[in-house]
């Protein structure tokens, strides 16, 4: 393990060798729109200086886990720049999947206890979880629109400004008009999720797991808004003009 993404001013550039065989295993990073591979990967290097990696399940964290985590996370961050990563450091990174004990109270009172198994976590203000396997399905699952490390670092953008609510941080006007779009096609979405779980109806090409709440539905539709373009803008195109005009505003 080189250990040259560590904290340096200005960021050494990802080696040509490493670079190449993270866009192999990942194609989609490969097929970004023409011009962003640059940017991607300069980005993926100031990303690399300033976040802190860390193995866990006895994972030791190499150059290729932190260079192919990296690039998929600045995806979201392409245009929008690295200011929205800035309330965390450390990226904890497991062999495999966890499995998280949670606990809540309901309406009435009763608490509840049960067990997650965890591809990812993102904290509020705090660290990002990924298990390594997870991570590496992204790039074997041709045609889909499977990325744990998108829909993690969604949910950051999503909490810049409280619980992730399916919203960014956006001005007044602006947010009314992107839950208005949102909010009609998470229920939308929804709809088709019970008719094809209940009814036996088409399965969903989105992960029927963005129907449990907006916040989900939004990591959910980013992952496949990055991952598979083409895919999302005929399954959802307005959801792909709502993004457009977030993540990719004009220069």
């Amino acid at each position: 393990m080189f250990g040259w993404w560590r904290r340096r001013r200005p960021p050494p550039p990802i080696p040509d060798t490493l670079w190449q065989g993270v866009l192999s295993s990942y194609p989609f990073l490969a097929s970004q729109p023409e011009g962003d591979e640059p940017r991607l990967r300069a980005l993926a290097a100031e990303f690399l200086r300033g976040k802190e990696f860390h193995g866990a399940q006895g994972l030791a964290i190499t150059d290729e886990i932190a260079v192919a985590i990296a690039a998929q996370a600045v995806l979201p961050v392409l245009r929008l720049g690295l200011s929205w990563y800035d309330d965390f450091v450390g990226i904890v990174v497991h062999a495999d999947q966890v499995v998280a004990r949670r606990r809540a109270e309901d309406e009435a009172g009763v608490v509840h206890e049960w067990d997650e198994v965890l591809a990812g976590e993102a904290m509020d203000r705090g660290p990002v979880m990924l298990s390594w396997r997870d991570v590496q399905a992204a790039g074997e699952a041709t045609g889909s629109a499977y990325n744990v490390v998108v829909h993690e670092f969604i949910h950051k953008i999503d909490m810049r400004d409280g619980k992730p609510d399916g919203c960014p941080p956006l001005p007044p006007r602006q947010r009314r008009a992107w839950k208005a779009v949102m909010e009609a096609e998470y229920e939308r979405f929804r709809e088709r999720v019970v008719i094809a779980e209940r009814f036996g109806g088409e399965p969903t090409w989105l992960d029927p797991y963005g129907a449990e709440n907006p916040g989900e539905f939004f990591a959910v539709a980013g992952e496949a808004y990055f991952i598979n373009r083409a895919k999302f803008g005929e399954e959802f195109p307005a959801l792909l003009a709502l993004f457009d005009g977030f993540f990719r505003p004009p220069a």
